[in-house]
């Protein structure tokens, strides 16, 4: 084997045509996202048309703990009330209220607390 030839396996990059028009480029895929207008969602469910499956529907509704959740718990046990930390993860005013299609389960919002 001579000192100017590649390893085995080696597979050189593809030439480009630097005078010609540049390769084509390959189109990325979008995530689309339905925006539903005049909706505010809040902790109960919602009747509505789903935009994704476009069931009519009651949605489900979820609760979720989020930064504010946490933040609480933080500062119960912080202050020394740390048996008082789950308090907040059962509170409806420290969780955030997510709503689901039932029939296709596609987000379509939170409550805004």
């Amino acid at each position: 084997m001579s000192k100017d030839a590649p390893p085995p396996g080696f597979v050189p990059p593809p030439a480009y045509n630097l005078s010609g028009p540049p390769p084509p480029v390959p189109p990325q895929q979008h995530q689309n996202v339905i925006i539903v207008p005049g909706i505010s969602f809040g902790s109960t469910t919602q009747q509505m048309t789903c935009p994704y499956c476009g069931s009519s529907i009651s949605t489900s509704v979820e609760s979720e703990s989020n930064t504010k959740t946490h933040l609480f718990a933080l500062i119960l046990c912080l202050v020394g009330c740390w048996c008082c930390a789950p308090i907040p993860y059962c509170m409806d005013s420290c969780l955030i209220q997510k709503h689901y299609c039932p029939s296709c389960r596609a987000f379509l919002g939170q409550s805004s607390n």
